[in-house]
């Protein structure tokens, strides 16, 4: 398995920045930092809809690697934001996203890269990898989700039994919903009503719920999706509503059925045992289907990042780091 630490590398800051146009009037903001000459790797948001920060850049040995990172459409620095209603959300999917992964590693002029991402990144990265394996050296991925209509209903509906009384709270906030009814389109309907405090109000409402599921990991001490400034929430929950109601445009089990394409293709899986947002069996899955994963079980790790699971993808990350890219 992996070697492990938890000292990210120095703060950097990125020698090259832009925005790359990639059609239906969208522009994806996207930066490069480290050595200009090292291994690339790309850094895959999560939300879907949450932007690239500054920490994944600290992941990578910037002597050794050439680390891009990348706002996903309609979220971050990319154009148009997703929090100003007029952004037309048809042109956001996951084949759109996939095209823009593509475009941009070609406008860089990059061959072939290391993947790094978790939660909906990781089911990004995996729907890339499946479709352009030929473009993908390794693949680490913390939080393992596949975006599957069975994974939503879980974690809309199906973890609600542990969190009664939030998850009553969450349903209250789309009226005339049924229990068993489609709690997400409802929420994406809302994301699209022309009353601005509507949409507010659904966004808080949508993450006061994503807050209490991963509430026994921050202790109550902080608000990860519902402290986010005003249009960075919009955005989050309007795009992440948006992808959820729609199955992410995936078929469903396509990413674990599919895996073997990601044959000769090493990864690194690490997920934490008490992940209530994304419970275990996703990766255990995935592991079984992909001959070239290994899975690191963080055994009192959850969904968010825990000093044991960043050592493994700091790890993972090392020792990758000397691999040639065209191996």
């Amino acid at each position: 398995m992996t070697e492990t630490r938890s000292d990210l590398y120095p703060p950097i800051e990125p020698y090259a920045r832009g925005m790359l146009d990639v059609g239906d009037g969208n522009h994806v903001y996207w930066e490069v930092c480290g050595n200009p000459d090292g291994k690339p790797a790309v850094v895959v948001h999560g939300g879907p809809g949450s932007g690239c920060g500054t920490s994944g850049r600290r992941l990578f040995d910037p002597e050794r690697y050439r680390i891009v990172l990348f706002d996903q459409r309609g979220a971050g620095r990319s154009t148009p934001h997703a929090s100003d209603p007029a952004a037309d959300m048809r042109h956001n999917t996951t084949p759109h996203l996939i095209a823009d992964m593509e475009r941009l590693r070609d406008h860089l002029g990059i061959g072939r890269w290391l993947l790094y991402g978790g939660s909906w990144g990781s089911t990004l990265i995996l729907a890339y990898a499946e479709q352009h394996p030929e473009r993908v050296s390794e693949i680490v991925i913390a939080a393992v989700t596949t975006t599957r209509r069975s994974e939503i209903d879980w974690l809309y509906r199906g973890v609600g039994r542990f969190f009664p009384e939030a998850w009553d709270r969450f349903l209250a906030g789309v009226p005339g919903t049924p229990r068993d009814g489609d709690v997400v389109g409802a929420y994406a309907r809302l994301m699209e009503h022309p009353d601005a405090a509507v949409r507010e109000k659904a966004a808080v409402d949508w993450c006061a719920w994503e807050d209490t599921v991963v509430s026994g990991e921050a202790q109550g001490a902080s608000l990860p999706y519902g402290g986010r400034p005003d249009a960075a929430r919009l955005a989050f929950v309007r795009i992440c509503a948006h992808y959820f109601a729609h199955g992410a445009w995936l078929e469903e089990g396509a990413l674990v059925r599919d895996a073997g394409r990601l044959a000769g293709i090493p990864g690194v899986l690490v997920h934490g045992r008490l992940d209530m947002s994304g419970p275990l069996g996703t990766a255990w899955e995935l592991t079984r289907a992909w001959p070239d994963a290994e899975l690191y079980v963080v055994e009192s790790g959850g969904h968010l990042s825990t000093e044991e699971s960043l050592g493994q993808v700091l790890g993972a990350l090392d020792r990758f780091a000397d691999r040639p890219a065209t191996a």
